[in-house]
């Protein structure tokens, strides 16, 4: 990987996570923790980031009001997600996991739409708790405060007595050989009890996740339905993906 291509990769995971954990990028990445610290040292340099201990954290202050949520990059995360409002349907009893993405498409879900919504991030359940005709649950749990999702085994109880249409799960990294993968143990488990209790799976995210990877695994590719990018569905990075059998919109 081009040392223009791992920069891109950090830049994301820290506008993401809100923090970088060296240790967990070399193992993503499949290279040296020097190398790295060396990547990481630069980007501070840049003031693009700030350099601590064991990895590195946003340089921007943090919003003070937790309602105040920013979200990186949201015109194209608009142009992705719009393309999968055409997956919903009244009635529909839908579960939603968190990012940013995610959060997105929340705020874009149509005010006629008349649904059942279950989420474990605070985040999209503050976006949805403003929906007219949204029946939103909350799932409670131990908090992973960087993510504002919640997460244990409270969370997988309840997700594994839903039956759920339609899952919309984020990415954080997709590839032919592992499929969808997180860089949290704790997040992949609950997202893998998120796609059991649904009929329907459908992921969204950017085309820079694509053909990367994470150290813990979430699904195989045969158990997308759907994935949802800014690409258009033809095009020569999604090819593979389509031969898999995984319809792109």
């Amino acid at each position: 990987m081009l040392k223009a291509e791992r920069h891109k990769y950090i830049m994301t995971k820290l506008i993401e996570d809100e923090k970088v954990v060296t240790a967990d990028l070399a193992l993503a990445l499949d290279l040296s923790e020097d190398t790295i610290r060396r990547d990481l040292n630069e980007l501070d340099r840049k003031k693009l980031l700030e350099k601590v201990y064991g990895g590195a954290i946003q340089t921007a202050e943090k919003a003070v009001d937790v309602f105040d949520i920013v979200i990186s990059a949201e015109e194209e995360k608009k142009r992705i997600v719009t393309k999968a409002l055409s997956l919903l349907a009244d009635g529909q009893v839908i579960i939603m996991s968190g990012g940013s993405t995610n959060l997105v498409f929340a705020k874009l879900i149509p005010s006629d739409l008349k649904a059942t919504i279950y989420t474990y991030s605070l985040r999209i359940a503050m976006q949805l708790s403003q929906h007219p005709n949204i029946d939103l649950i909350f799932i409670g749990g131990k908090m992973q405060k960087n993510a504002m999702v919640t997460i244990g085994m409270d969370v997988i109880q309840v997700l594994s007595k839903i039956k759920a249409d339609i899952c919309f799960i984020g990415a954080s990294s997709i590839n032919m050989k592992q499929g969808l993968t997180e860089i949290g143990y704790e997040v992949s488990i609950v997202k893998k009890a998120m796609i059991e209790s649904s009929d329907k799976v459908v992921s969204m995210f950017a085309s820079n996740k694509l053909n990367t990877k994470m150290p813990h695994v979430v699904c195989e590719l045969n158990q997308l339905d759907t994935i949802v990018t800014e690409l258009e569905p033809e095009d020569v990075r999604l090819e593979e993906y389509r031969k898999a059998g995984v319809f792109i919109l």
